[in-house]
């Protein structure tokens, strides 16, 4: 068997660690020119689910080193108001289990973790044109640089905007939120260290403010200082992996905090989305005037490069297809807005699950279409439960009644009523943070 990936992010990547760990050959065809390309060292959570499928599929020593570039994990999940007033604060569990915990991570850390080991497989600068099918069973894909590659299954791994899902699924839509975002970061240094409340500094922090606004803070330790040394008290056997990892030397990630701030659509001046730099980190400052000058001084030392506009997408549900020797993962097939955090873990779910599938079909326990076929039905309904999950939360929807004028006012009260009384009431406390952990980590 063989399988060509498209797309060289989260999911295709894992997937591709499965799949030779299982003996099955892939190549990987990535649009980015090089591996440093492409991504901004932003925060990702990598719940139960994700470190379950992380753990399946990456070889044992990678999966170690992927612990050890994480960053300090959050231990508070905060609700603030925009003046840094804290609404709640929940104390989360240690992450001491390496997959039945949460774990926070730089994208293009975690990007260079996926590609070390995979140089041979990996092709860079490949933009996707078009596939066929051939009478025997096989399917060629094509390149913009005239190259083609055939396997016996092509999986779209390309995301959002996938070239593979618009020949594959032409009538799959993806749509608009009515969002957008502005998110930024600024170097960790002893200024910010010292403002910001200790429960803050160490924990996750959902931003409720007024106007129709609404922001999330997190704040970034890594296992290595600003040149890219193993601190000291990380441990022997992390301060190894981090100094002999080679994908240290792609990645430029280094302690930071991460501010973001969304609202409707229509907040945001109409060229919002061509707008870069510091340009959008006045208009952030502008949008966010009455918050705390702590906050407000997050965007202010913010490197101009890593700020830019995000308007938040989500995919309409598909109905199950003919199943053939195309497929899909991650966002390709169920974009989802931030609202719920998992869309990289529902990705590394599918990748999981792919690699079972196939795995099972390179044995010889079922024809190849049958293990696609299974992979499908099992994929698509939790992907776009997560998707109509991730639309109704935290405001990722332009249609949340927090945007609207008056509704907004009580909306933003029972928010925080809700929040502020599940927080201080102990049983209250402890559904909540059941929930949580049930819905991360199915």
């Amino acid at each position: 068997m063989r399988v060509v990936v498209i797309g060289a992010g989260t999911g295709g990547m894992c997937l591709a660690h499965g799949l030779r760990r299982a003996g099955i050959e892939v190549a990987v065809y990535e649009r980015d020119r090089t591996r440093a390309d492409g991504l901004h060292g932003y925060r990702v959570g990598i719940d139960p689910t994700g470190n379950r499928a992380l753990h399946a599929c990456l070889p044992p020593e990678l999966f170690a080193t992927y612990l050890a570039t994480c960053a300090r994990a959050p231990r508070y999940f905060n609700v603030l108001t925009g003046r840094m007033r804290r609404t709640a604060t929940f104390p989360l569990r240690p992450d001491t289990d390496p997959v039945r915990s949460e774990r926070s991570v730089s994208r293009m850390t975690l990007r260079q973790v996926l590609l070390t080991g995979l140089d041979e497989v990996v092709r860079f600068d490949k933009t996707f044109t078009h596939y066929e099918r051939h009478p025997d069973g096989t399917v060629t894909a094509h390149f913009a640089d005239g190259t083609s590659d055939t396997g016996d299954l092509l999986v779209a791994a390309d995301g959002t905007r996938s070239a593979v899902r618009r020949q594959h699924l032409p009538a799959a839509r993806i749509r608009d939120t009515g969002v957008v975002s502005i998110t930024a970061k600024a170097p960790l240094g002893p200024e910010l260290r010292d403002a910001l409340p200790a429960e803050v500094f160490q924990g996750l922090s959902l931003i409720f403010a007024g106007r129709g606004l609404m922001g999330i803070l997190h704040v970034m330790e890594f296992g290595w200082d600003e040149r890219g040394t193993p601190k000291a008290g990380i441990g022997t056997a992390d301060a190894d992996l981090i100094a002999r990892w080679p994908g240290l030397l792609y990645d430029n990630t280094r302690d930071y905090v991460n501010l973001a701030v969304w609202s409707a659509a229509e907040r945001f001046p109409a060229d919002v989305r061509q707008r870069r730099g510091a340009e959008l980190l006045d208009l952030a400052g502008e949008l966010t005037r009455d918050w705390h000058p702590t906050l407000r001084g997050i965007f202010a030392a913010s490197d101009p490069a890593s700020c830019f506009p995000v308007s938040l997408a989500t995919s309409e549900p598909v109905r199950p297809w003919p199943t053939s020797t195309v497929t899909l993962l991650g966002d390709a097939i169920h974009t989802m807005t931030p609202g719920q955090g998992v869309g990289a873990n529902t990705a590394l779910r599918d990748a999981a699950l792919l690699t079972r599938q196939l795995s099972a079909a390179a044995a010889g326990e079922k024809p190849l279409l049958r293990a696609v076929a299974d992979y499908e039905a099992e994929m698509i309904p939790y992907g776009f439960a997560r998707v109509a999950d991730s639309l109704h939360n935290n405001g990722t929807s332009g249609d949340d009644p927090l945007y609207r004028p008056v509704a907004g006012r009580f909306a933003l009260a029972g928010a925080r009523t809700y929040f502020g009384l599940s927080s201080r009431v102990p049983p209250l406390r402890r559904r909540f943070l059941a929930n949580l952990y049930d819905y991360r980590g199915a």
